[in-house]
């Protein structure tokens, strides 16, 4: 019997069954049964995953309910969770484009939190050896965001007004331009922009949402962005229910979300290693 024929044998219809619980269920059965192979249950596990664990995610509405719990209950400010949702972005880039595949990074900024996240990450890559380079079209009068600009200036950082012309001499592109709040059309200065990032054959990293895209119903049907596939998709915090639209490298950055935090919301917090901020996973939910 095949392996797939095998697990259908001793699954069972209770779909309540957490994913842990029926995976040393089975793996049971078929020791039980004098089925045990190191490769066999390599396998077993591996279409278990593909089957029945689906990626938990957060809507618009409750990814921003969260961020306010993050800064009540768990009592951090709005510069701390740019500041690691910055590091966590960095740190996705270094692993999508190491230094010795070009250093050239153009960091589209938008005029809100994602476009701050973004600044934070240009900061962190530049420390890293990078030399990023700034597209920042609506600066915010905040003066969080004031700050983070001044930062970048202050280590010489060119802030660019031409995107197009930028894209020819990057390496790679991050896409900080809209993040989950995003709604409604792209207005002036970023349809263009869009445009180039649909059209680049550069590598695009895009944080939280690719910018465009609605944030529960992925791509617009039709029009602008409704091709525009990045390369890479870094989700903050927890993925949002576009992610099942996406087909490139998704990682989830949200290392500072408590185990409480994660339970109210109902979703897991991913297993990160060592110092990773980041940790790369299936848009199923499986971590590679």
């Amino acid at each position: 019997m095949s392996v797939p024929g095998l697990l259908q044998h001793f699954m069972t219809d209770d779909i309540s069954e957490p994913p842990s619980s029926c995976i040393n269920r089975i793996i049971h059965q078929f020791t039980a049964v004098g089925i045990y192979h190191k490769f066999l249950l390599a396998t077993i596990k591996t279409t278990i995953f593909k089957d029945i664990m689906a990626i938990k995610t957060l809507g618009a509405k409750a990814a921003a309910a969260l961020d306010q719990e993050l800064m009540s209950t768990g009592a951090f400010s709005l510069d701390q969770l740019m500041e690691l949702a910055g590091l966590a972005v960095s740190q996705a880039v270094y692993r999508l484009q190491p230094l010795d595949g070009g250093r050239r990074i153009l960091v589209a900024c938008g005029p809100g939190n994602n476009g701050g996240d973004g600044l934070v990450a240009a900061r962190h890559l530049y420390q890293y050896g990078y030399s990023p380079t700034i597209f920042y079209p609506k600066r915010s009068k905040n003066d969080l965001y004031q700050r983070l600009a001044k930062q970048l200036e202050d280590l010489e950082v060119p802030f660019v007004d031409d995107f197009s012309s930028a894209l020819t001499s990057t390496d790679h592109v991050v896409d900080a331009i809209f993040g989950f709040s995003f709604s409604g059309e792209v207005r002036e200065p970023f349809p263009a922009v869009i445009q180039a990032l649909q059209d680049t054959k550069l590598p695009v990293t895009s944080v939280d949402a690719p910018s465009s895209w609605d944030i529960e119903e992925g791509p617009p049907a039709s029009g602008l962005g409704s091709s525009f596939m990045p390369t890479a998709l870094i989700s903050l915090t927890a993925p949002k229910p576009l992610v099942k639209h996406f087909k490139g490298r998704h990682f989830v950055g949200g290392r500072f979300v408590t185990p409480s935090i994660a339970k109210k919301f109902d979703f897991e917090i991913p297993e990160y290693k060592g110092i990773d901020q980041v940790v790369e996973v299936e848009v199923t939910g499986q971590k590679l």
